[in-house]
């Protein structure tokens, strides 16, 4: 049985056969490809549940491969680097990447990094038919995973969704974000904190009229954040 469709992108073909040879061995259906417009091609072809993406590609690097697949996509992005400062980690997250995995890297490593992005894709045993939240002008529909804002639907990658999710289930309860890192990434994610506020940005942008005041994502510096409780 498949445990979903990848696509890998890289250029060096002897990391690309091993990638592929370990990811089918899981059980995992593979797609490649070894430069960022093919990537581009193969991802609207195919629809794979997630792709692995190198920063260090021939024609575009891989922040521009993932910024042209979030104007497309909400699939999962898991970055590859060889490079190791912060800058570029935040780069990625900044470009819509959903994690990031410095080379070289473990194949246990890299499975379970895939395994928990594609725990995110699939729908939470909460998530029932008819199951909604409401606050305001803002409704999220947990059984279809769908979010609207002032009457318009909110299009969210896999893990802003996770995310928020994570904050209406627990609307009104300060949230540490090590806890949301946990709930969202991973217990092996608990010294990632920029992942957890480069997150909050995306969402505040998508969801708040003014993100630089928002009403409900609220922010308790030093501690976490909560989403603002319904009135009533």
């Amino acid at each position: 049985m498949h445990q979903g469709h990848i696509l890998v992108v890289d250029d060096e073909p002897r990391l690309l056969a091993f990638l592929r040879s370990e990811l089918k061995a899981s059980g995992y259906q593979v797609s490649v490809a070894q430069d960022g417009k093919g990537a581009l091609r193969a991802a609207a072809a195919r629809g794979p549940d997630l792709v692995i993406l190198d920063v260090m590609l021939p024609d575009m690097d891989g922040f521009e491969v993932c910024r042209r697949l979030r104007e497309e996509s909400s699939v999962p992005v898991l970055m590859l680097t060889a490079r190791t400062n912060d800058t570029d980690k935040v780069e990625g997250l900044d470009a819509g990447a959903d994690d990031y995995l410095t080379k070289p890297f473990s194949t246990s490593e890299l499975l379970a990094r895939v395994r928990a992005l594609m725990r995110r894709v699939r729908p939470s045993d909460a998530d029932g038919p008819g199951t909604e939240f409401r606050c305001g002008d803002f409704v999220i529909d947990f059984g279809r995973r769908k979010v609207e804002v002032r009457g318009e639907e909110v299009r969210l990658s896999a893990t802003e969704y996770k995310l928020l999710a994570e904050l209406c289930r627990n609307a009104g309860r300060v949230m540490l974000r090590e806890e949301l890192l946990a709930r969202v990434w991973g217990s092996a994610y608990h010294s990632e904190i920029q992942y957890v506020w480069v997150y909050i940005g995306y969402l505040r942008n998508k969801l708040e009229k003014d993100p630089k005041h928002p009403e409900y994502i609220l922010t308790y510096p030093g501690v976490g954040y909560s989403f603002r409780a319904p009135e009533g």
